[in-house]
């Protein structure tokens, strides 16, 4: 497994990289976030540790390039920053990161929180490929079919439309709904995930039905009748 840190605090990033290397990963440093970015791009590595605030690129640039691009996209990230930066913090988790270390921090902490970062990452990748009914999702691309006809979704509405097709005919609770979309939940994302659930019904048409709603809990979905 293969870490690139990008920290611009070089006695941190040394600090990560010797209990990271410790545990036999192979970690690459960068101090800048241009040069980050390039290295994500070269080396695509397994998982990157990023710094929020940066010279050049700040992490938030680095990681919204990295979701746009579909060499980059799957890479897990984990973000590293000043405890005080919550509306970082914040924004990072509901972009989509995997997971966020505050500074200062527990070098045994970090080392675990990497650990499971990779490890669902590998038990991901595992099934790449979602088929239920006539939908098929490719987590890999994030192409998205009906019965062979493209679906044009968000990134958002791919992971809420996944999620539920994994588990076929099982009511989701909105608290676990509201962490696979933003990372974490609490009632002020209730309206939000409401509103990503009316924009997939409406992309999916005559099959929005699907999509269920078990009032005052969350939603389920239920496979079309093509299999």
């Amino acid at each position: 497994m293969n870490v690139l840190v990008v920290e611009d605090d070089l006695d941190i990033a040394e600090l990560v990289a010797f209990n990271l290397e410790r545990q036999g990963w192979g970690c690459v440093l960068a101090h800048h976030g241009n040069e980050g970015w390039e290295q994500i791009q070269r080396m695509r590595p397994d998982l990157v540790i990023l710094d929020v605030m940066l010279p050049g690129m700040d992490g938030m640039q680095i990681f919204r390039l990295m979701k746009e691009s579909e060499m980059t996209r799957g890479i897990p990230v984990i973000f590293l920053t000043a405890r005080g930066e919550l509306d970082a913090r914040l924004e990072g988790l509901s972009l989509g990161a995997d997971d966020y270390v505050t500074k200062p921090f527990s070098p045994k902490e970090l080392v675990l929180r990497v650990r499971n970062v990779l490890a669902r990452a590998n038990a991901g990748a595992s099934q790449l490929v979602v088929r239920c009914g006539s939908f098929v999702l490719d987590k890999n691309t994030l192409a998205a079919t009906q019965a062979g006809s493209p679906l044009d979704l968000t990134t958002a509405e791919f992971k809420l439309l996944a999620y539920l097709m994994e588990r076929p005919g099982k009511v989701q609770d909105r608290y676990d709904l509201q962490k696979v979309l933003f990372g974490y939940a609490d009632t002020t994302q209730s309206r939000a995930l409401d509103t990503h659930v009316k924009r997939l019904r409406q992309k999916l048409g005559d099959f929005s039905g699907c999509i269920g709603t078990e009032r005052g809990v969350g939603y389920y979905f239920t496979p079309d009748t093509e299999s």
